[in-house]
């Protein structure tokens, strides 16, 4: 039932009374949706996405296709609305329902909260498979118009906090909770951008490196078939400081580079021991920090043979601060520990994205594959915004984050109108971004469409 206001009341301006109610018409609040279903249809990235999930419903019942499902679901998380709830409040908002390809007035509403529902639990193992490959193979075919010379892999783990009953959940001790950790995998192009390859959800007591050798070995076997003149980088923490990835890094027929922290031991800190007290002595004397560069050789039990450490000696008035990172890497030990491993701190700012501006860790199902579904979705949102954020090149915006993104570009209202020829959506004359849309929608249409493998 519709709740009809008819007057509100807020006083007076200066002499005249200032009132409101809710008679404006078809208005929403996220008219930039409409760009990021340009770029979605630029992508081809939920009609692929469609395309890897099987749909066994009977076809002369169905009203909403799981490329339907797929967008609304995608849109309503890049807008904010990253609860399949919100379904039920928003599947008749005008400007969502022209994004997802309806029409605002006389076409049908969009999906709710339990068919939405339905669909998340209703994936299998093998669909999820196909599906966690969509944001890699997005990578590929945007770059292999134009390779870059150089792709930096970067991996890393993050926490995602578990509440309830779900399946596969388990007490983490590093992180003091049940949780999840999810598998997070970017590559770092020449300019600097990332862009997200894979966000794998796994049980919680799962290690850091577990698989990871397994997933890097399929990375790179797509990388060298599809990008075969670009250089490959390993860079992670010492999470993935494990044999299995040195080995095999090192046993391809061309080795791939790495560089990967190493947790400190009594070894390890008795080998920097004469570095650290000569920086000690230096900050002593100076009372300036003090960072300074040395490596040597090294093996851990279990290792096949020695290599490449280098450590940072650094004192500061909080104390001193070893760090160690293991190489194949034949530069300098400054360029190396500067000019690559510390810059992988740029990858946990796409996780932070992920997780603080599109709540990706909102995975409450009780099915672990739902909630692997889920992240995937959230995911897709991810990918979205990338691309829109490369298309904002030589503006204000391209390196904006998505949550500036989000409030500067999606947030705006506009009127829905249609007509028997037209739909019409009118936004505000004085939009603070309108300048950017013609440029966007340029850039999107000069652009070919992309070639999926």
């Amino acid at each position: 039932m519709t709740c009809c206001i008819s007057h509100l009341d807020f006083g007076f301006l200066s002499r005249q009374a200032l009132v409101g109610n809710f008679d404006g018409g078809d208005i929403s609040s996220d008219g930039g949706l409409m760009l990021l279903a340009e770029v979605d249809r630029a992508l081809g990235l939920t009609a692929q996405m469609a395309a890897r999930l099987d749909d066994s419903r009977q076809a002369g019942k169905v009203r909403h296709s799981v490329h339907d499902l797929l967008r609304q679901r995608v849109y309503q998380i890049a807008a904010g609305y990253e609860d399949c709830n919100d379904a039920d409040r928003l599947r008749s908002d005008p400007i969502l329902k022209v994004a997802a390809g309806r029409r605002p007035e006389s076409d049908a509403d969009l999906a709710s909260q339990p068919t939405l529902s339905r669909f998340e639990n209703s994936v299998g193992r093998r669909e999820l498979y196909r599906l966690a490959q969509v944001p890699f193979e997005v990578f590929v075919a945007r770059h292999q118009a134009a390779p870059p010379r150089r792709i930096i892999l970067d991996l890393d783990v993050t926490d995602d906090e578990t509440h309830g009953q779900q399946q596969l959940t388990f007490f983490h001790g590093h992180y003091d909770q049940h949780c999840y950790l999810p598998l997070v995998v970017t590559a770092e192009v020449d300019d600097g951008t990332q862009e997200l390859l894979a966000f794998l959800l796994r049980p919680g007591n799962y290690s850091a490196g577990r698989g990871a050798a397994a997933l890097l070995q399929r990375l790179q076997a797509r990388l060298k078939q599809a990008l075969p003149k670009t250089r490959v980088v390993l860079r992670g923490d010492s999470g993935f400081a494990l044999p299995e990835v040195y080995e095999w890094c090192e046993g391809q027929k061309k080795p791939v580079p790495y560089v990967l922290g190493l947790p400190q031991n009594s070894r390890l800190n008795e080998l920097a021991r004469p570095y650290m007290e000569a920086a000690q002595a230096k900050f002593a004397a100076t009372g300036k920090p003090v960072r300074r560069f040395h490596e040597f050789r090294y093996a851990a039990r279990g290792w096949s043979r020695e290599r490449r450490v280098i450590l940072k000696a650094e004192v500061t008035a909080q104390g001193p601060n070893p760090r160690f990172v293991v190489t194949n890497l034949k530069g300098t030990r400054h360029r190396v520990y500067d000019k690559l491993y510390a810059r992988r701190g740029e990858m946990e700012n796409r996780i932070k994205e992920l997780k603080n501006d599109l709540q990706i860790d909102r995975t409450s199902c009780h099915r672990f594959e739902a909630n692997q579904l889920r992240v995937q979705l959230h995911a897709a949102a991810f990918v979205l915004f990338t691309y829109l954020r490369a298309l904002l090149a030589g503006t204000a915006w391209a390196r904006a984050q998505v949550s500036t993104l989000r409030r500067d570009l999606l947030k705006l209202g506009v009127r829905v109108k249609e007509s028997v020829r037209r739909v019409h959506l009118q936004f505000a004359s004085s939009c603070p971004v309108q300048h950017l849309w013609p440029l966007l929608l340029d850039r999107l249409r000069r652009r070919p469409r992309l070639a999926w493998g």
